[in-house]
């Protein structure tokens, strides 16, 4: 079985290849992502929903920087080549991620990729 930092590693390249599908089975059925300028998605099927959005909405590179790993946790600092910059948090079970939580700033990312701005 594949350690959290490979598994993450592993997450990086099918996130660079846009697809929604593939990405989707590296968490398990119950699991939980949590970027957190939005609000949590809960199930696989929602966090599926979530990546097909996204990689609709703009085209996204991650840029890996450094991986750490600590037990059953694996923790990504990125950058992407627009300048944006952002961590994620990896809690891996079983070899599946049960709970992901990231962090990067929402405004810098519309602004970069020409999207609309929130109206609240």
């Amino acid at each position: 079985m594949l350690r959290p930092k490979e598994i993450v590693q592993k997450w990086v390249e099918v996130f660079n290849s846009a697809d929604a599908r593939m990405i989707t089975e590296f968490y398990a059925d119950d699991a939980v992502n949590h970027q957190v300028t939005d609000s949590p998605v809960i199930g696989k099927a929602a966090i599926r929903e979530m990546f097909e959005r996204e990689f609709a909405q703009a085209k996204m590179v991650c840029i890996i920087e450094n991986i750490f790993e600590d037990g059953d946790w694996a923790i990504l600092e990125w950058k992407d080549p627009v300048g944006l910059r952002g961590c994620g948090f990896f809690h891996v079970k079983n070899g599946k991620i049960i709970f992901q939580r990231g962090y990067w700033d929402k405004l810098s990312f519309l602004r970069l990729h020409n999207l609309p701005m929130p109206q609240n």
